[in-house]
């Protein structure tokens, strides 16, 4: 049996012991892992390589883990970026996934998490690809095409991260209804704990302003309960 291609991994961390440290053991799981140990070689080693993952910490010198972020979503909407980091109030978990970030992974932590949070990552990001694209749906005046994790009106054009595609596609699979919060959490993002509940409600806002153009559209809160689209 051919093994299973080795998960290629971005891993921009500032701390060098660590980074090696990190890729060792990584090395040693299935996983191709390039490091950068700031943004700017972070940028450079993600154009060169185009990695199926990339990890990143957010304190570094020069360009920040946030900046390093949204550049590359400027690049690359859909890749999957977990947040490496040491600053684990609310507001800093909140601030990487607006940043554009998938996953949020709080220092000190355990290798097996990370190795298992990657590997659902990069399942996340196969499971997206052109094999069993969905056919475009009319979501009000918006064409939503899952496969190509995009929203068209007009000319107009959102570019979504799989997280948004996701959400957006389990919504409107029970249009109407109202989709439990915990049941959303475990699908989508694995389990339902509180960092995972506060991302939901990142890209929940974030759906909301992309769908604001058409004013037929509402995404209701059901507090307490879950998200209910209506169109």
């Amino acid at each position: 049996m051919t093994p299973a291609p080795k998960i290629r991994v971005l891993l921009v961390e500032d701390e060098q012991t660590l980074a090696d440290i990190i890729a060792d053991t990584l090395s040693e799981k299935d996983f191709t892992v390039t490091v950068a140990y700031n943004g700017v070689e972070g940028l450079r080693a993600f154009d060169r390589e185009r990695p199926q993952v990339v990890v990143t910490d957010i304190m570094m010198p020069g360009m920040d883990g946030l900046s390093l972020v949204a550049e590359l979503r400027r690049r690359d909407p859909s890749v999957p970026i977990l947040f490496l980091s040491a600053r684990s109030a609310a507001e800093d978990v909140v601030r990487g996934f607006e940043a554009g970030g998938n996953d949020y992974l709080r220092k000190p932590f355990a290798m097996s998490e990370l190795i298992v949070r990657l590997r659902a990552l990069a399942g996340r990001q196969a499971a997206a690809e052109p094999a069993a694209r969905p056919a475009p749906l009319a979501v009000g005046r918006f064409l939503f095409d899952a496969g190509q994790q995009r929203l068209t009106l007009g000319e107009r054009v959102f570019e979504l991260s799989a997280r948004e595609t996701a959400l957006l596609a389990m919504l409107c699979e029970q249009r109407g209804e109202v989709v439990p919060t915990q049941l959303i959490l475990q699908r989508i993002w694995g389990d339902d704990s509180f960092f995972n509940a506060r991302s939901l409600h990142v890209f929940v806002t974030r759906l909301r302003h992309r769908l604001a153009s058409d004013p037929d559209i509402r995404l209701v809160n059901a507090r307490g309960v879950g998200y209910k689209l209506l169109f």
